[in-house]
C-alpha cells in the first residue's frame, strides 16, 4: 500500500492534446535493488533458465500424475476466455452464460445451459486486450465442485470421469483449499496451542469455545510499534491478537484530521510537516492509488490472508478475484477507521501526533523510546516510554529515524533505488491506444471494461551510448512505476524547501487524467559522483534533487514541467504547456538539466522505449509528459 518517494523533477513533453511529465521525487519510489535485464515478454523455450526448466518439468510431472479419485475435491479450470460481447462486464464476478459456455468446452460437456452455476466459483477475473489477440476478452479461473456438480446435474458424471489434468488449464485438487484472514488464522493457532498446553497441564485457564488461554504468572510483553503504515498496522494487529500489550506510535494524525490537513495544503498551500500525503494513519499509501500488487504469488496463503484481512475491515470482496486489485483512497479511509477501532478494542494504545526522537538503549538492548509532540519541532518536551521491544515500521520518508539509528552505530545497508519523471496524459488517449474501438466501453471507470493502464520495462547499457562508465553504472533498468489510470498528480513533500510528487486514484478511477513514473535505477556510484558517501548517501542524493526541483518550480510547491519533445531535444519550453491534474500549478523548466547527464540520457532512453512500446502502432499518436 505504501511506497517510497522517488526524488524526481517535473517534466512535461509537448505532444498535441496535453500529456506532460512532472518531476518525480526520489522518496516516493521504493528502494529497489538494481534489476536484471527486463524483457517485455516471458521467457519461453530455450530462453528459460535451467532452474526454470527443472521447475516446469516437475510441475508437469505432478500435474499429469494419475488422479486417484476424479469425483473428490475440486477441479480448477484456468484461462477460460469470454469475449467482451458475451460477458456482463468487469464489475460482474459471478458465473455468466458466456462463462458457462467456456466451462462446457473445457470439460467437453455438450449443453452449456444444463450446467448449474452453483457448482462453480470464480477465483480470478482479468481483462486481456493485447494487440496480438483477435478480440479483447475477460479471462477467468474457476473452481468446479465435483460433488455438487454431479448432485445438481448427474449427466455430467461421464464427462468428469474422462477429465485429464493439463498443466495451467485443468488441475485437480483433492481437498478444497480454505484460507482465512489473519485474525482467524491466529485464533485457530491459539486454540490448537491452548488445547495442547491444557493436555500437558501447562495452562491454568483455557476456554475451548473462545480459543483463549493464559500462562500462570506470565506478564504480557510491552511492545511499541512505530509507524501506522501497512506494516505497522498489521504488526499491531498480530501482536494484539497474540495477547501482547501494544502501543502504536504515529507521528502523523488519524485519517479524519489528516484529510483536513491535506485539504489545507491543496487549497491554501499550508504544509503540515507531520500530517500530509506521507505521514499519518495508513502511511503514504492512504492517499495513493491503493494498488494491491505482489510478486510472491496471488494464490499463496500469505497473500490471501492479507487480502481477506482487508476485506474483513471493509474492502470490497472483488479484490480477492480481480486480476489487478485496487482500492483507492475513498475506500482506504473507512477501512482504516475500522482497523483502528478493532485495535483499540483489543487494547492497543494508539498515540497519534507523537514522534519518536530516540531509542533508549541499556547494555546493548533497546528498552524504550524517547517521544515528543510532533507539532513541537524543537523537541522541548521529550519524555521516555519503556518497552520490552520496539518495532520500527517508519517508512522511507522518516529520514530523521535513519539518522538517529546511525548515531547509535546501528548497521544500515544502503540499497539501490530509482529516480525519474512522472508522465501525465489524457486517460482517453491511453484508452484509445490500448483498446482501439473498444475504448468507448470505458466511461470513466463505470463502463464494461477497466480503465486502461500500461507497463513498460527496458534496459539501458553502455552499448546504447547512454551511460559513460566514468559517471555511473554501465547498465540501468528503465521501467514505469505506480501507473495511476484515471488519477491525479499530488504533492508528497515533507519539507517546504523540497519538491516531491506522486500519483493517486480513487476507487472508480474516473479522472480524465492518467499518470505514471518513468524511472531508472541509481546506485552508490551515482551518490559518490556527487560526493555523497556513507550509509545515508541515498537520502542526501534524494534531498539534493528534491531541492533542485523546488528551485526550478520557483517555490509555493509549483512543479517544474517540460514537454516530452523539449526534454528529448534539450530545449527550453517555448510552446504553451499542456494542462495538468496537479492543482498547485506548473511552470516551464529545463528538466533536462535537473539530473547528471548520464541519468538524463537513461531517462530519455526510457521515454523512447515508452513511445515505442505503447505508441508505435499509432503513427499519428501524441502524448505530453509532466515530471513528478
Amino acid at each position: 500500500m505504501s511506497v517510497l518517494r522517488p526524488n524526481l523533477l517535473p517534466l512535461s513533453l509537448p505532444y498535441p492534446n496535453g500529456t506532460s511529465i512532472l518531476p518525480y521525487p526520489t522518496r516516493r519510489l521504493p528502494h529497489l535493488q538494481t534489476l536484471p535485464k527486463i524483457c517485455a515478454t516471458k521467457r519461453t523455450g530455450k530462453q528459460r533458465y535451467p532452474s526454470e526448466k527443472k521447475k516446469l518439468k516437475l510441475k508437469h510431472k505432478e500435474a499429469l500424475t494419475d488422479v486417484k479419485n476424479k469425483f473428490d475435491g475440486i477441479w480448477r479450470l484456468s484461462k477460460l476466455a469470454v469475449s467482451v460481447q458475451n460477458d456482463p462486464g468487469k464489475d460482474f464476478l459471478g458465473v455468466s452464460e458466456g462463462l458457462l459456455q467456456e466451462i462446457a468446452k473445457a470439460i467437453k460437456f455438450p449443453v452449456a445451459s444444463m450446467l448449474p452455476p452453483e457448482a462453480f466459483s470464480v477465483i480470478r477475473k482479468s481483462f486481456d486486450a493485447r494487440k496480438m489477440l483477435k478480440e479483447a476478452k475477460f479471462v477467468y479461473t474457476v473452481d468446479m465442485n465435483v460433488s455438487e456438480l454431479i448432485n445438481l446435474e448427474p449427466r455430467t458424471i461421464d464427462f468428469i470421469s474422462d477429465l485429464e489434468p493439463r498443466v495451467g488449464l485443468i488441475e485437480h485438487m483433492p481437498l478444497e483449499r480454505v484460507s482465512g484472514d489473519i485474525i482467524s488464522i491466529i485464533q485457530g493457532c491459539k486454540k490448537v496451542e491452548g488445547e495442547r498446553l491444557l493436555k500437558e497441564g501447562g495452562v491454568s485457564d483455557y476456554s475451548c469455545n473462545a480459543g483463549t488461554y493464559k500462562y500462570t504468572g506470565s506478564r504480557k510483553p510491552k511492545i511499541a510499534v512505530v509507524g501506522s503504515g501497512p506494516s505497522g498496522l498489521f504488526a499491531s494487529l498480530v501482536l494484539a491478537e497474540l495477547g501482547a500489550d501494544v502501543t502504536l506510535i504515529e507521528r502523523g494524525q488519524p485519517v479524519e484530521q489528516r484529510g483536513r490537513d491535506i485539504g489545507a495544503l491543496m487549497v491554501r498551500r499550508v504544509l503540515e510537516l507531520e500530517s500530509n500525503f506521507c505521514f499519518g494513519e495508513g502511511g503514504a499509501g492512504t492517499w495513493s492509488d491503493g494498488k494491491l500488487v505482489t510478486r510472491i504469488g496471488r494464490n499463496s496463503d500469505s497473500v490471501l490472508a492479507v487480502m481477506k484481512t482487508l476485506v474483513h475491515f471493509g474492502a470490497p470482496g472483488n479484490i480477492l478475484i480481480d486480476g489487478k486489485p485496487h482500492l483507492g483512497t475513498d475506500r482506504l479511509v473507512p477501512l482504516l477507521r475500522n482497523l483502528r477501532q478493532n485495535l483499540q478494542e483489543q487494547g492497543v494504545s494508539i498515540k497519534f501526533g507523537t514522534r519518536v526522537d530516540d531509542l533508549i538503549i541499556e547494555d546493548g538492548h533497546v528498552v524504550g523510546v524517547k517521544v515528543s509532540d510532533s507539532r513541537d519541532q524543537q523537541k522541548l518536551d521529550c519524555h521516555k516510554l519503556g518497552f520490552d521491544a520496539v518495532i520500527l515500521a517508519v517508512g522511507h520518508s522518516a529520514r530523521d529515524i535513519y539518522h538517529m539509528l546511525l548515531s547509535h552505530d546501528i548497521d544500515l545497508i544502503p540499497k539501490d533505488f530509482a529516480v525519474g519523471l512522472r508522465i501525465e496524459h489524457p486517460q482517453e488517449l491511453i484508452n484509445s491506444v490500448q483498446y482501439s474501438s473498444l475504448s468507448t466501453e470505458v466511461h470513466r471507470g463505470r463502463g464494461k471494461i477497466p480503465v486502461a493502464d500500461y507497463k513498460v520495462a527496458s534496459y539501458v547499457s553502455r552499448e546504447d551510448g547512454k551511460t559513460p562508465s566514468s559517471s555511473g553504472p554501465t547498465s540501468r533498468s528503465c521501467y514505469s512505476f505506480c501507473m495511476c489510470p484515471g488519477g491525479q498528480v499530488v504533492l508528497t513533500s515533507t519539507d517546504p524547501s523540497e519538491l516531491c510528487i506522486n500519483g493517486m486514484s480513487f476507487s472508480r478511477r474516473a479522472s480524465k487524467w492518467a499518470n505514471a513514473a518513468l524511472v531508472v535505477t541509481v546506485s552508490t556510484q551515482d551518490f559518490n559522483s556527487l560526493d555523497f558517501h556513507g550509509p545515508l548517501a541515498g537520502i542526501d542524493f534524494q534531498r539534493e534533487f528534491e531541492r533542485r526541483a523546488a528551485v526550478m518550480g520557483g517555490g509555493d510547491f509549483v512543479v517544474p514541467v517540460q514537454t516530452v519533445t523539449d526534454f528529448l531535444d534539450g530545449k527550453f519550453p517555448v510552446t504553451s504547456l499542456p494542462p495538468s491534474s496537479y492543482r498547485l500549478g506548473v511552470k516551464a523548466a529545463k528538466l533536462h538539466e535537473l539530473f547528471p547527464m548520464h541519468i538524463t540520457d537513461a531517462l530519455r532512453h526510457s521515454v523512447s522505449v515508452f513511445d515505442k512500446e505503447v505508441y508505435s502502432i499509432f503513427i499519428l499518436s501524441y502524448i505530453s509528459l509532466h515530471i513528478s
